[in-house]
């Protein structure tokens, strides 16, 4: 690229590729959340017995499914969003419930399907 063509004002386009690979690239607990934040992410804190709330992100987009059944099934928690596009799962419960539906997720990845995953965090 003439980097004359940049200081002369000209238009650049830039290509951006998405290439999943086999990850957990977030796995994060929230412990004791203000009610606000579940109102913002379109949460009602009373359904999901307000204690915690897990976060994921996980690619390809679509093992979010396959994360969503774990977490029914591991704990108690309620689903609060599940998107196979982006590959984002939230749950809610209590900080226990959290916490093992995450860690399911997260043994499941790691030892069934071969995923890289990050150490889960929690605030």
């Amino acid at each position: 690229m003439n980097i004359d063509a940049l200081t002369n004002g000209d238009k650049v386009r830039i290509v951006q590729e998405l290439v999943p690979g086999k990850q957990i690239t977030l796995a994060h607990i929230i412990a004791n959340p203000d009610d606000i934040l579940y109102y913002k992410l379109g949460l009602d804190p009373a359904e999901s017995h307000a204690g915690a709330i897990g976060i994921l992100t996980l690619s390809p987009a679509e093992t979010a499914i396959i994360a969503g059944d774990i977490a029914l099934k591991a704990s108690g928690v309620t689903l609060g969003f599940v998107d196979r596009f982006s590959g984002t799962v939230i749950v809610t419960g209590t900080v226990s419930q959290v916490e093992a539906a995450v860690a399911a997720i997260t043994d499941y990845a790691t030892q069934k399907l071969g995923f890289d995953v990050c150490e889960m965090t929690r605030t």
